[in-house]
């Protein structure tokens, strides 16, 4: 069902994929030719190009002769890795296959094989991973010709990162649950702390996945870390457990297992669409947001290949893609489509979260959590 899903999104797409910014017969394997759309990557007589802005100008930037394999390690869901890395093995003939893990996980993984990359780029997650990811020195800066794009406060200025999508950070409410529990839907991080939801409250750990680091980040920029840290103490004992991933509250809370998710809203929005009774809120006091970012691995084994996948994710034939597969976030390529399910950032109140900051923070304040509330050795897949 998996492949029918991303297959149909791709084939769906095809028309604009194919002849959206196609290259004159005159333009085959020559670099400056006229290019009709920004970041659209092509492969032109066995070399790969991207329509880049030169001058005022779109042009077929520095050809790229690809070959080989590619593996991405990806924070987002496992259809939207698979249409993304589908995508461009359809788009430049690179064999790629993804590995898809939550943001704790990835900077350990990467930590693990520093001297011998698996992983050629890191696609999706929250990019205070991918600062910690910097600070450790498993990433490296990258300019791709395509990030001019992308709007300044969705990028890093030094360029080890690039964003490809934003979410907030938001409640999903099981009605049905809640309803026999006599709770109204919570709109505030005061009501979690509800006794009437002991045991009921779902989220992962934020040792090992970014959704959760955004909420506990969420709460140190609004409280500061000690009453952040007596904050998430309280919650502990209405948390049924905690999970490895990010989105794994979504299909508990949508069983019915637990009365609510902290979860990026837009991963709500597609449980619902699956016919789980689930509803979305937010915090009045504040809430926070990720930036899902993607970076070139350091020693990235295929690094042309890599370039030009990074290079993919920032176009909108890349970025569209992720509608067809229940994927809502907010996109960061302003050419491409916006959704009515995406929600609005302007219409929540959203704190001052500063995301080099928190990674800065990040190996610290969760080694406090492992210490403090519950070890991330206890988290259930």
């Amino acid at each position: 069902m998996k492949k029918f899903l991303i297959g149909a999104v791709i084939s769906a797409l095809g028309f604009s994929l194919v002849t959206v910014g196609a290259a004159p017969a005159n333009a085959a394997g020559s670099t400056g030719q006229s290019c009709a759309q920004e970041g659209i990557v092509r492969k032109i007589s066995g070399v790969t190009y991207t329509c880049t802005r030169t001058d005022g100008t779109l042009k077929w930037g520095e050809g790229r002769k690809l070959s080989g394999s590619l593996t991405v390690v990806c924070g987002a869901t496992e259809a939207w890795c698979g249409a993304m890395t589908s995508a461009f093995e359809k788009r430049t003939g690179v064999k790629t296959s993804f590995v898809r893990l939550s943001s704790g996980e990835t900077t350990a993984r990467l930590e693990a094989f520093k001297s011998n990359p698996e992983f050629g780029v890191w696609h999706g997650g929250p990019v205070d991973g991918f600062g910690v990811a910097r600070i450790k020195g498993l990433i490296e800066s990258y300019a791709s010709p395509s990030r001019n794009m992308i709007p300044k406060n969705y990028k890093d200025a030094d360029g080890y990162w690039t964003g490809v999508y934003v979410g907030a950070l938001g409640f999903c409410s099981n009605t049905d649950v809640l309803k026999k529990l006599g709770v109204s839907v919570p709109t505030s991080w005061a009501a979690l702390l509800d006794s009437k939801l002991k045991g009921q409250v779902s989220t992962a750990h934020p040792a090992t996945s970014g959704t959760a680091f955004t909420s506990l980040w969420t709460n140190v920029t609004r409280l500061g870390e000690k009453d952040a840290l007596a904050y998430h103490s309280a919650l502990h004992k209405n948390v049924l457990y905690y999970t490895k991933s990010g989105v794994g509250p979504v299909a508990i809370v949508g069983r019915g297992e637990a009365a609510v998710g902290l979860v990026f809203s837009h991963d709500c929005v597609f449980g619902a669409e699956q016919g789980y009774p689930l509803k979305v809120s937010f915090p009045s006091e504040g809430t926070g947001y990720e930036i899902g970012g993607v970076a070139l691995i350091k020693g990235a084994k295929n690094p042309d290949a890599a370039k030009a996948y990074v290079d993919f994710t920032l176009s909108t034939e890349a970025q569209n893609l992720g509608v067809g597969v229940g994927a809502y976030q907010i996109l960061t390529n302003p050419y491409s489509r916006k959704d009515s399910r995406m929600v609005k950032l302007s219409k929540l109140k959203i704190v001052d979260y500063d995301f080099d900051k928190a990674a800065a923070a990040k190996t610290a304040l969760t080694a406090k959590f492992d210490a403090d509330i519950i070890n991330r050795s206890q988290v259930k897949s």
